[in-house]
C-alpha cells in the first residue's frame, strides 16, 4: 500500500469525527438523549483511535536497533489493537450501560428535532469518511471480497477504518431510530433501546477487529498466493527444489522470508553465493516488500537420485 492511502483514510475519519462528536455532545446538552451520549462518546473514542493510528505510522518508522534488530514496523499493529481494544471498552461497554440504564429508567427528551438535525450532518460527514476510505482500500484490494480484504489485509489501518466508520453509520441509524420512535410513540425506552443496539454493534465490530489486530501483531505469513510466487521465483536458475520455508510479517511493509533450498550439484563456493543472491533478486523483483531473505543451501535428503 501504502502508508500513504492509509493517512488520507485516517486524516479524514479524524477529521469528520473530531466534528461530529463535539455537535453530537452539543446534541446530548440540549435534548437529554442517550443515544445522543453514546454517539458522543463513539466518535470521541474513534477520534482517539485515528490519532493512535497515526502515532502507530509514525512510531513504525524507526531505525532498527541492537535491542530491535528486525526494526519497529509492528508498532502499527501494535496501536491499531489498543484502539480495537478501545472501541470495545470506551464504545460498546459505555453503550451498552447507558442503554440499560435508560431502559430501566427512562427520561423524556427535550427538543429531539435538534438531535435529529445533528445525527443527520453527523451521517454526511462519516459516510464523507466511509467513501474515502472504501476508495483507497479498493486501489489494494484486488479481486477479493470485502470481507476478504478486511481478513487479510496485512496494513492494519484501512480495515480499522472501514469498519468504524461502517459501524459509524449504522450506530447512527441506531440513534435516528431511537429518538424518532421515542417522539413517534411518546415512550423515551426507545431512545434506550437504540443506545443498547449500538453498543452491541460495536461490540461486534470490536471484536472482530481485537481477533484480526491480535492475529497481525503475534506474525501472519505470506498469503497463498505470495506464497506461491516467492516459491517459483527460488525454485529457479540453479535452485532444484526449495526444501521447506517459512515467512512472516515484520510490519505491513516488510516481509520476513527463511528457506532451505536444494540446490544444483556440483556448485563451487562462488557459484552457490551466486546462486543464493541470483534466488533474492528474483523474489524481491517479484514480491517487492520481502526485505529480509534468509536462505541455506542443504542436500535434497527426501528422494535419492
Amino acid at each position: 500500500m501504502s502508508a500513504g492511502g492509509g493517512t488520507k483514510a485516517i486524516l479524514a475519519a479524524l477529521g469528520a469525527n473530531a466534528g461530529i462528536a463535539a455537535a453530537k455532545f452539543a446534541g446530548f446538552l440540549v435534548t437529554g438523549s442517550s443515544s445522543m451520549l453514546a454517539e458522543s462518546v463513539h466518535s470521541l473514542a474513534d477520534t482517539t483511535n485515528q490519532g493512535l493510528l497515526l502515532l502507530g505510522q509514525k512510531t513504525s518508522k524507526r531505525e532498527a536497533d541492537q535491542e530491535h534488530p528486525f526494526g519497529y514496523g509492528r508498532d502499527r499493529y501494535f496501536y491499531s489493537f489498543i484502539v480495537a481494544l478501545m472501541l470495545f471498552t470506551l464504545g460498546s461497554a459505555f453503550a451498552i450501560y447507558e442503554g440499560i440504564h435508560k431502559i430501566g429508567h427512562p427520561e423524556p427528551l427535550e427538543s429531539p428535532i435538534v438531535a435529529v438535525i445533528i445525527l443527520l450532518v453527523a451521517v454526511a460527514l462519516e459516510g464523507y469518511s466511509f467513501y474515502t476510505a472504501i476508495g483507497e482500500s479498493k486501489k489494494i484490494k484486488g479481486n477479493a471480497t470485502w470481507w476478504g480484504f478486511i481478513r487479510q489485509a496485512k496494513e492494519p489501518e484501512l480495515p480499522v477504518v472501514l469498519l468504524e466508520d461502517a459501524g459509524a453509520l449504522l450506530g447512527l441509524v441506531f440513534a435516528l431510530l431511537g429518538v424518532g420512535l421515542s417522539v413517534v410513540t411518546d415512550n423515551p425506552v426507545w431512545d434506550g433501546v437504540g443506545t443498547l443496539a449500538i453498543g452491541a454493534l460495536l461490540g461486534v465490530i470490536a471484536v472482530i477487529l481485537i481477533i484480526e489486530m491480535k492475529s497481525l501483531l503475534i506474525g501472519e505469513g505470506a498469503t497463498e498466493g505470495v506464497l506461491a510466487t516467492i516459491v517459483d521465483e527460488l525454485a529457479a536458475g540453479k535452485v532444484e527444489r526449495v526444501i521447506h520455508i517459512r515467512t512472516q510479517y515484520l510490519g505491513p511493509d516488510e516481509l520476513l522470508v527463511a528457506a532451505k533450498l536444494a540446490m544444483v550439484p556440483g556448485l563451487d563456493t562462488a557459484e552457490l553465493a551466486a546462486a543464493i543472491d541470483d534466488a533474492e533478486a528474483r523474489v524481491r523483483a517479484k514480491v517487492p516488500v520481502a526485505k529480509l531473505i534468509y536462505l541455506e543451501p542443504d542436500l535434497d535428503r527426501s528422494y535419492t537420485r
